[in-house]
């Protein structure tokens, strides 16, 4: 705590900024009204003017109109502005209208100023017994002598057991009046200081997160690289005291025997007649359920924190595939260019195994080209009175059915050969339905054609003779 200290915490600090701005109590009070002492978390930017608007309206009735001359709004910007930062400015998810929170550092500021108001009496004695139980929890729970806790434990033993002796025998102890109130206030502060801990603990895994944020937007190195340094400064804030605090607080609130516990008890509590005299504030008695809000906001942040890292590992997924696709497609373009073109395989090529040699007594003489001798005759007039339906008489080979036909002897194999097909169905048209095979073959891309094989098919004329005609070998596939 030393004037440098102090200097750099005057200007940088919000809640100090807060104490020491021209406007300070008109924000002190209008976020104390509205966040702090009901316990509200956030505000959509709407219904937090309109609150504003009000207030400042009953301000103006008092101080003149020239008091507080900007609209709400923009008194909400300049409070949620970094040179302040007394509000939080955000949009929630699937939301277009930001909301407003309240920052640590001005909750800490507001609940000083409360404290400065002056109490009703201070409770010296509920405070005294506080201090002497917490010591003896701490000496209790480090003692390592057995022998040592079983005396401390009997001698509570026998403090209960007379204790239960005088109530049976009707000399009942109570507490007075004085007594009840003094522990009735310090459970009050107890319970509101517990708020301002989850917004302090919120706060640190929004920086978090804030960071990480930032982290993967500039973050150029491996992901594991990443997440280790993410993971290392969030257990860093969870195995921090606060951090291990908030976890066992958290765990204990969350045990439905104990929620139904305290009900119980803050409602016997709150009808008593001496803490009625105080004029309690109703929503202590709720204070529970306020809790559990304040925990499950910083249960999001963390969400979020999650969240972020597992969109970081999506993106980062999605970006590599992208990369394996583009050199996909760069390796399917490379094979559309090439696919008309000569295969080139790779070295130098060889033109035989070994040398030829010709000798030249092997080289055949010259013989002089034949020339053919074309005679030239007249052409005879043909029969003009000749019959052209001839020309008309012919059939015709219909390829569906050749398909239909191919089809059905696949439905019972794999494979078939055109041998074997014709030996099942004999061709009926001869050569022009031999070549109509042969043209479906070529345009079956499943169908092999093999011209290194030959096969011999054979047919009947309309005349009875029998014809053969040698092709390559034919495999249909399904």
């Amino acid at each position: 705590m030393d004037y440098d200290f102090l200097t750099t915490l005057r200007r940088q600090h919000p809640g100090w900024r807060l104490l020491a701005a021209d406007h300070g109590p008109l924000v002190a009070a209008f976020l104390h009204r509205y966040f702090i002492e009901p316990n509200q978390r956030t505000f959509a930017e709407a219904e937090l003017a309109s609150r504003l608007e009000d207030f400042l309206f009953h301000l103006r009735e008092r101080l003149g109109d020239d008091a507080f001359p900007k609209p709400a709004r923009q008194y909400l910007n300049d409070w949620a502005a970094d040179e302040r930062g007394w509000l939080r400015k955000y949009y929630p998810r699937d939301s277009d209208e930001p909301h407003y929170d309240l920052a640590p550092a001005t909750e800490k500021a507001v609940q000083w100023l409360v404290s400065l108001q002056g109490q009703r009496f201070i409770g010296a004695e509920s405070r005294l017994l506080t201090v002497f139980e917490l010591l003896r929890e701490i000496t209790e729970g480090t003692e390592t002598d057995p022998k040592a806790r079983i005396e401390e434990l009997t001698r509570r033993k026998e403090a209960i057991e007379r204790e239960i002796e005088e109530i049976q025998e009707g000399r009942l102890r109570m507490m007075d009046d004085t007594r009840l109130r003094e522990r009735f206030l310090q459970m009050s502060d107890t319970a509101r200081g517990l708020l301002a801990d989850f917004r302090q603990v919120e706060q640190n895994f929004r920086d978090l997160d804030r960071q990480v944020r930032e982290t993967v937007a500039a973050w150029d190195g491996s992901k594991g690289d990443m997440l280790a340094q993410v993971f290392g400064e969030h257990d860093a804030i969870t195995d921090t005291d606060q951090g291990r605090t908030f976890r066992a607080f958290w765990d204990f609130l969350m045990s439905p025997s104990r929620q139904e516990e305290l009900s119980t008890l803050l409602e016997r509590v709150m009808a008593l007649d001496p803490v009625r005299e105080l004029e309690p504030d109703p929503r202590l008695q709720r204070v529970h359920y306020d809790w559990l809000e304040a925990g499950e906001a910083t249960l999001r942040t963390v969400a979020r924190l999650s969240e972020q890292l597992r969109r970081y590992l999506d993106d980062q997924a999605w970006l590599e595939n992208r990369r394996i696709m583009q050199l996909l497609h760069k390796v399917e373009r490379h094979a559309l260019a090439v696919r008309e073109a000569p295969a080139q395989p790779p070295g130098m090529t060889v033109d035989e195994l070994a040398p030829s040699v010709t000798l030249p007594l092997e080289r055949p003489l010259y013989r002089p080209p034949l020339k053919p001798r074309i005679e030239q005759n007249e052409l005879a007039a043909g029969d003009a009175d000749l019959d052209a339906g001839a020309l008309f008489d012919q059939f015709y080979v219909d390829r569906a059915a050749l398909r239909s036909r191919l089809q059905r002897a696949l439905q019972t194999r794999d494979q078939i050969s055109l041998a074997a097909l014709l030996e099942h169905s004999p061709l009926e048209r001869g050569l022009a339905e031999l070549v109509t095979w042969l043209a479906l073959a070529a345009d079956d891309p499943s169908a092999l054609i093999d011209e290194a094989g030959e096969c011999e098919v054979s047919w009947r004329d309309d005349h009875g003779m029998v014809r053969r005609a040698t092709v390559p070998d034919v495999l249909f596939s399904r």
